[in-house]
């Protein structure tokens, strides 16, 4: 039996990219990754790495080049390149295009173009703004046919009170759920 395939959308939640190329590793003895990075995640040198050390990154762990491009993502839904895709991490700037539709970026363009074939799109929060701004993008995407979440958490609600971050160690549960039409629960989790 062949592997899923894993449309994996990197947006430009950079401290968390250790975390989830670490988590990725592991999935992609489960899953045939096909990396797809937001402009931001794909060209931006952060402290918490070089972009092009990302780009390398990813590409190692999937076997692909990733996509970077608007015109390459858009073939995702037409072609059924992918199973099931995961936004992750999903910053509040991408959460906001996706709640409003707005396509302009290969990551909103994959997510645009996959859901086309009612297919499951996962989304792991990580944004300083969930609990403000952001909130309302949250509710509606959770709200929305075929979106599914990473249980999330508060990740310092003393110094941070209205950031929200995924529990990556859910990611997997999560896909092959949603993969199902399923969402795990609890999806709201206590502070650690």
């Amino acid at each position: 039996m062949s592997k899923p395939v894993l449309g994996v959308c990197i947006t430009g939640s950079f401290c968390t990219f250790e975390t989830v190329f670490t988590k990725l590793e592991q999935l992609a003895q489960h899953f045939s990754l096909l990396p797809i990075f937001s402009f931001n995640a794909a060209g931006l040198d952060t402290r918490f790495g070089k972009a092009k050390d990302h780009l390398e990154r990813l590409k190692a762990i999937s076997g692909r080049d990733p996509i970077l491009t608007i015109p390459q993502a858009e073939p995702i839904g037409p072609k059924g390149m992918t199973d099931i895709l995961a936004v992750t991490p999903c910053t509040g700037n991408t959460l906001a295009k996706l709640a409003h539709s707005i396509v302009d970026t290969p990551v909103t363009m994959a997510v645009k173009s996959h859901l086309r074939n009612a297919k499951p799109v996962v989304v792991g929060v990580s944004t300083n703004d969930a609990l403000a701004g952001a909130a309302q993008n949250l509710a509606a995407l959770q709200n929305r046919k075929h979106y599914y979440f990473v249980p999330y958490r508060q990740d310092n609600s003393a110094k941070k009170p209205t950031s929200l971050v995924a529990d990556f160690s859910k990611l997997e549960e999560t896909l092959w759920a949603a993969l199902e039409g399923k969402q795990i629960q609890p999806m709201v989790l206590g502070e650690t």
